[in-house]
């Protein structure tokens, strides 16, 4: 253990940090000043997310906030991915580390995106970086995520409704799946791996809650904005 600890400390540690400042990097924010000259945080909602540009700037610089969110996240992953894969083999330590370096670049950037040090810790609400450290850590999970979110998003048009319930069936989501699929028949996987990896989403599940805490009154109240019709903050 001692060993294992020597040889990723460093490693993991640079991840998280590398991770966590591509996450600090708001393509919201950034795309938004290209585009109209202000401050996303002062308009539409505040929020620094894709569907407060969409509303309040327009439908270029929303995708390039949504494809440049996703990016962010893959390259982090993608970053912790191939160096675990490098000092796992190199070192003969066991490759699930890999998937729990995976979990935890998409963590930090996920973290960088919602609290930026590049923009006074005033970002989003993560929903586009965890979707997309979701479907990279575990795409049979991210199917059960997103085909719900787009369930509640077709009923009742609200993102930031959809979101929520997303999140909080995220870690259900990943629990069932890697102990039912991979350790409970396939025996792939370990127990404590299944619980680590729930608890990991099952933290990032309840940030993106957290973070739509707002959200989740006006839902309450009626009066939520919606993004094809009526009020929806987002």
């Amino acid at each position: 253990m001692l060993e294992l600890f020597q040889t990723f400390a460093l490693p993991v540690l640079a991840i998280m940090i590398v991770s966590y400042l591509l996450g600090s990097i708001s393509f919201s924010i950034i795309f938004t000043k290209m585009f109209s000259k202000e401050d996303i945080r002062t308009m539409g909602s505040g929020n620094a997310g894709t569907t407060n540009v969409l509303r309040s700037v327009g439908k270029r610089a929303a995708i390039l906030t949504f494809v440049f969110d996703i990016l962010k996240c893959v390259i982090s992953v993608l970053l912790a991915k191939y160096i675990l894969e490098y000092i796992c083999a190199a070192s003969n330590a066991p490759f699930y580390i890999v998937n729990y370096g995976i979990y935890l670049a998409g963590f930090c950037c996920s973290i960088g995106h919602m609290y930026p040090i590049f923009f006074k810790f005033k970002g989003g609400k993560g929903v586009v970086t965890v979707a997309t450290m979701a479907a990279l850590a575990d795409w049979r999970v991210f199917l059960a995520v997103i085909g719900l979110f787009i369930v509640v998003f077709a009923i009742w048009r609200m993102v930031s409704l959809g979101s929520v319930i997303a999140a909080g069936t995220y870690p259900i989501a990943t629990f069932f799946v890697t102990f039912f699929t991979d350790y409970y028949h396939g025996g792939i996987v370990s127990l404590k791996y299944v619980l680590i990896v729930t608890a990991i989403t099952a933290l990032m599940g309840g940030i993106v809650i957290f973070k739509h805490r707002g959200n989740i009154v006006r839902i309450m109240n009626g009066n939520e904005k919606k993004l094809f019709g009526n009020k929806e903050k987002v």
